[in-house]
C-alpha cells in the first residue's frame, strides 16, 4: 500500500493535489525547480493562489516537504505525479519539453532505487506520447524496464481553476491507462483513499486514456457552443429566450444540463487549446477532427460578434465598463478570457474602457493595462460608465441593483451576457437593459419570421378547407 507519495511540479494543479493527499494521511514530497515554491510549500504556505490551498497546506503542513532534488523525492516516495507544463507548440500539439527533463530525473533515481516505484503522469499530451515520447526517457535514464521493474500510468485529472481541490476530492471518475496491469492497480487503491465521493475508476491503455482526456474537454467545448448557437438564435425570434430552450434541452437524460447555458465563449488555459490539438492529431493521422476545428472557430469569433452589437448601441467615444476579465469566476486567470479580448476589441473601436474583476488583486495587471483602465473598485467602475458589460457570472455581480447604475449619465446600457440580472433592471427607466440570449425587438422578429413563412397562398388556402 503507498505511503508515500511525491509530486514533481508544484503549480496550480501539483499544489493542490500535494495538499490534498496530505489531508488523507500520506507524506508527501513536493518538488519544483523553482526554489520559491519549494521555500514557500516548506513554510506551510501556498505557492500559488488557489481557493483553500493557504488553508489546506497550513493544517497539513506536518505531513508535505518540498525540495530542489527530484532523486531524493523518488528515493523517498513509493509513487511520483508527474504534473508539469505541456504547452502548445507551433502546430497545436502539446510539447514534451518539460515531461521529458522531468523523467530524466526521475530515471536517474530509479537507477538507485532497489524497490518497484510507479511515475504516474498527470500533464494532459496526445496519445501516444507517454509511451513513445516518455517511457524510452524512464528505461533509458533508469537501465530499468516499464511494466516489469516500475510502473507507468497516465491520469490527468478533470478539473477547473478555482475549484481544484473540490473536484479533485470529487471527481467524476478517474481515469487511467496503464502500462501493465500492476501499475493500473495500485493507483486504482490509492484513489479509492483520496476521493470523497467513492467515484470509480476507468482503467485503460496509455493511449485510449490520454485521447479520452482530450476527447472529454473538447466534447464540453462543443456543448458550450451548442448553447452560444442557441442564444444567438434566440434572439433573433420574438420571445426568445435561450434559458428556457437549454433548460428543457437538459431535462433530456441524454444531453443534460451541465454546461449548457448560452453566455461567452470558453476560455482559460485548456479548453481553446485541446481542440486545436485534437484537429492536429487528427491530421496527423490521417483523418478529420471537423467539430473540434469548427467550435474552436466559432468560439474565437464571439468577442468580435459581441462587440459589433455593443457598438451598434453606444455612442464612440463612450465609458465602457467590462465587469469580469478572468475567463471565468473564483479564479485570476485572463489567459484566453473572452472578458479580455471584448474590452481590447471595444477599445480598438474608440470605446474607453474600464475594467473590474472581483479577483483584481492577483491578476497581472500589467498586461491588461495595455488596453483598458483597470479600477480597483466595482463602484468606481458603475459611476463612469455609459454602459455596463457583466462578461462573468460572479456572485459579487448578483448583487447589483438598478441603483447603482445611477451615474451622471440620463441612461446606463447594460449588457448581461448571463442574464444574471433580468428581474432586477428589466423595466427600469434609466436603465436599457440588453441580455444576451434574449429578444429584444419582439416586432422586428415577428416581422422577420412572418417574412420567412408567407401570406397563405390560394392553394394552401384550399387544401386547409378540404
Amino acid at each position: 500500500m503507498n505511503e508515500r507519495i511525491s509530486v514533481i511540479g508544484l503549480g496550480k494543479l501539483g499544489a493542490s493535489m500535494a495538499a490534498a493527499f496530505a489531508s488523507r494521511g500520506f507524506e508527501v514530497v513536493g518538488v519544483d525547480v523553482n526554489a520559491r515554491a519549494v521555500d514557500l510549500v516548506s513554510q506551510g504556505r501556498a505557492p500559488v493562489q488557489e481557493t483553500g490551498l493557504d488553508e489546506l497546506i497550513a493544517a497539513n503542513h506536518g505531513r508535505i516537504q518540498a525540495t530542489l532534488d527530484h532523486e531524493n523525492a523518488v528515493l523517498k516516495t513509493d509513487i511520483s505525479f508527474v504534473i508539469v507544463p505541456t504547452p502548445s507548440d507551433e502546430n497545436g500539439a502539446f510539447s514534451l519539453q518539460y515531461a521529458k527533463w522531468a523523467c530524466k530525473e526521475i530515471g536517474r533515481a530509479l537507477a538507485k532505487k532497489s524497490g518497484y516505484h510507479n511515475v504516474v503522469l498527470t500533464s494532459t499530451v496526445l496519445p501516444g506520447a507517454t509511451r513513445y515520447g516518455l517511457i524510452p526517457v524512464l528505461e533509458y535514464g533508469s537501465g530499468k524496464k516499464a511494466g516489469r521493474d516500475f510502473g507507468v500510468c497516465y491520469s490527468p485529472e478533470f478539473i477547473a481553476l478555482g475549484s481544484i481541490i473540490r473536484d479533485f476530492l470529487n471527481p467524476d471518475f478517474t481515469l487511467i491507462g496503464e502500462v501493465d496491469e500492476r501499475s493500473g492497480s495500485q493507483l486504482e487503491a490509492l484513489y479509492s483513499r483520496v476521493v470523497s465521493n467513492a467515484a470509480g475508476s476507468a482503467r485503460m491503455s496509455l493511449e485510449n486514456a490520454e485521447l479520452t482526456k482530450i476527447a472529454i474537454n473538447t466534447f464540453v467545448t462543443t456543448k458550450i457552443t451548442f448553447a452560444n448557437m442557441l442564444s444567438d438564435l434566440c434572439e433573433q425570434i420574438p420571445g426568445g429566450d435561450v434559458d428556457a430552450v437549454t433548460n428543457a434541452l437538459g431535462l433530456d437524460r441524454r444531453i443534460g444540463h451541465r454546461y449548457l447555458t448560452g453566455g461567452t465563449g470558453y476560455g482559460g488555459p485548456c479548453f481553446p487549446r485541446d481542440n486545436v490539438a485534437l484537429t492536429y492529431l487528427a491530421q496527423q493521422l490521417g483523418t478529420s477532427a471537423g467539430i473540434a476545428e469548427v467550435t474552436d472557430q466559432i468560439n474565437r469569433r464571439m468577442p468580435e460578434q459581441l462587440a459589433k452589437r455593443i457598438l451598434a448601441k453606444v455612442r464612440r467615444g463612450a465609458t465602457v465598463a467590462v465587469l469580469g476579465l478572468s475567463y471565468k469566476p473564483h479564479t485570476h486567470v485572463t489567459t484566453e478570457s473572452h472578458g479580455v479580448y471584448l474590452a481590447r476589441e471595444l477599445s480598438r473601436h474608440g470605446l474607453r474602457v474600464v475594467g473590474y474583476d472581483p479577483m483584481l488583486p492577483e491578476m497581472d495587471l500589467d498586461e491588461l493595462r495595455r488596453d483598458i483602465a483597470v479600477l480597483a473598485s466595482l463602484r468606481e467602475c458603475l459611476a463612469q460608465a455609459e454602459a455596463v458589460v457583466l462578461a462573468t457570472p460572479d456572485a459579487e455581480f448578483d448583487s447589483l441593483t438598478a441603483e447603482d447604475f445611477k451615474n451622471e449619465w440620463a441612461s446606463v446600457t447594460v449588457f448581461d451576457l448571463w442574464r444574471r440580472l433580468n428581474v432586477r433592471l428589466s423595466d427600469i427607466p434609466h436603465i436599457q437593459y440588453v441580455p444576451l440570449g434574449n429578444s429584444n425587438d419582439d416586432e422586428a422578429n415577428s416581422a422577420r419570421l412572418k417574412e420567412l413563412w408567407g401570406e397563405p397562398s390560394k392553394d394552401d388556402a384550399a387544401k386547409t378547407t378540404a
